[in-house]
């Protein structure tokens, strides 16, 4: 009796029998999903007394990160086709670890940091979150869907590629269709085959997982479009209303095909809309923006795909001490090729002479306490967000919030 009793203690506490599913969330795209917010960035955020307790749940009492005690984490990335998975609970550090140890977590975050704080806080199962992202990767060719097809020559490339003018276009371009090939559809591929490693397995990512708990797949990710939004060739009508529809109709097809291969039809996606520059965008920002926006309004994806904007949680301060830097860089670039009009157009400087009169224009057009303020919030470039942890913690929680509008909206 005793024996039986002991036995029934042991197998309900190792297999509990109200156990609830696994919740998996699959976050996907290139660099700004990597991450590229430097944890010496957190204090910038307890400057905003309206979300300085957002920096209490991101850092412990003990000044570290916070561990988060029920979410763990599965991270493909790399560069130069020298990918690494990085599993662990998660804690910031899963962000870009470009130039770092591939062995452990590193010193930035990406948006999985507080999307997954959010998650753990909400669902009493665990939480898994499978990430794959790497820099510098296109929709159109790196993550193009198999559902869109072979890739295909814009406007612009076929009347130019064949006449190898240079200014970017290939210059042997029987070789450059032959790459493309290879290119095209790759990173979808690696990251497919990612998520469907973990989850054919998902004990050797989050230990304490049993068959008979089961998973499921919550939600998806996708926040991606820079190397799209730049690619004059590929989309090369400017200031056109639709010069980016197809991305649009790369997007939908992603969606399609991401839910069918891994066999979840109405899978919660979500669109992080690009929002690099804030409220103040040029006309072809605008223009992505919309059409990275559009696939959420197809009736197919009614309910079930939801785009967030971005651009509300960029850091407009900052942003306008990084439009004073690169002035700074543009009056450095003025002085070494004697453009007209700047001092050394008739080229009379001398290297140090230079040196000196950036360094002077600089103090003159950025105050110490920007400077002091750029060294507290920015990290990096602004392609990057400028690399500011705010932006990317605002960024996290945005995600998981309107994903769990999408899952509540499920429920009868």
């Amino acid at each position: 009796m005793k024996l039986t009793l002991i036995l029934s203690v042991l197998i309900a506490s190792v297999f509990p029998a109200q156990a609830k599913p696994l919740k998996i969330f699959i976050l996907a795209g290139q660099s700004n999903m990597e991450g590229p917010a430097s944890i010496a960035t957190f204090d910038y955020i307890g400057e905003d007394p309206a979300i300085r307790p957002l920096l209490k749940k991101m850092r412990g009492a003990h000044g570290k990160p916070t561990v988060c005690a029920g979410a763990w984490i599965s991270y493909l990335t790399g560069a130069d086709e020298k990918n690494f998975e990085l599993n662990g609970k998660l804690t910031a550090g899963y962000g870009s670890l470009y130039g770092q140890d591939s062995t452990k977590p590193g010193d930035k975050i990406g948006p999985e940091f507080t999307f997954g704080l959010t998650m753990d806080a909400v669902f009493d199962e665990p939480v898994l979150i499978i990430k794959a992202a790497w820099g510098g990767k296109s929709l159109h060719t790196d993550f193009r869907p198999p559902s869109a097809g072979p890739y295909e020559l814009s406007s612009f490339q076929k009347e130019n590629y064949p006449k190898q003018t240079g200014h970017g276009i290939p210059q042997n371009f029987e070789q450059w269709k032959i790459e493309k090939t290879k290119e095209t559809g790759h990173y979808y591929r690696l990251m497919i085959e990612h998520v469907k490693k973990v989850l054919a397995d998902p004990k050797r990512v989050y230990p304490r997982y049993y068959a008979a708990q089961g998973f499921e797949v919550a939600g998806f990710v996708w926040l991606q479009g820079w190397n799209d939004m730049v690619d004059g060739h590929v989309y090369p009508d400017q200031n056109k209303p639709d010069r980016f529809a197809l991305y649009s109709d790369l997007l939908a097809h992603f969606i399609r095909d991401v839910r069918k291969d891994i066999n979840v039809p109405k899978m919660p996606f979500v669109i992080g809309v690009m929002g690099v520059g804030g409220a103040k965008a040029d006309a072809d920002v605008v223009a992505f923006r919309e059409a990275m926006t559009a696939p959420s309004l197809l009736p197919e994806f009614k309910g079930n795909v939801a785009a967030v904007p971005t651009a509300p949680f960029w850091s407009e301060e900052l942003g306008a001490i990084n439009g004073k830097r690169d002035k700074v860089i543009q009056m450095r670039y003025f002085l070494d090729s004697q453009h007209k009009d700047h001092p050394n157009a008739d080229g009379h400087m001398t290297d140090e002479q230079k040196r000196e009169y950036v360094k002077s224009f600089e103090a003159k057009l950025i105050s110490p306490a920007e400077v002091a303020l750029w060294k507290r919030g920015a990290s990096n470039a602004g392609y990057h967000y400028l690399g500011c942890a705010k932006t990317f913690a605002l960024m996290g929680i945005a995600f998981a919030e309107v994903n769990l509008k999408m899952l509540e909206s499920r429920r009868p």
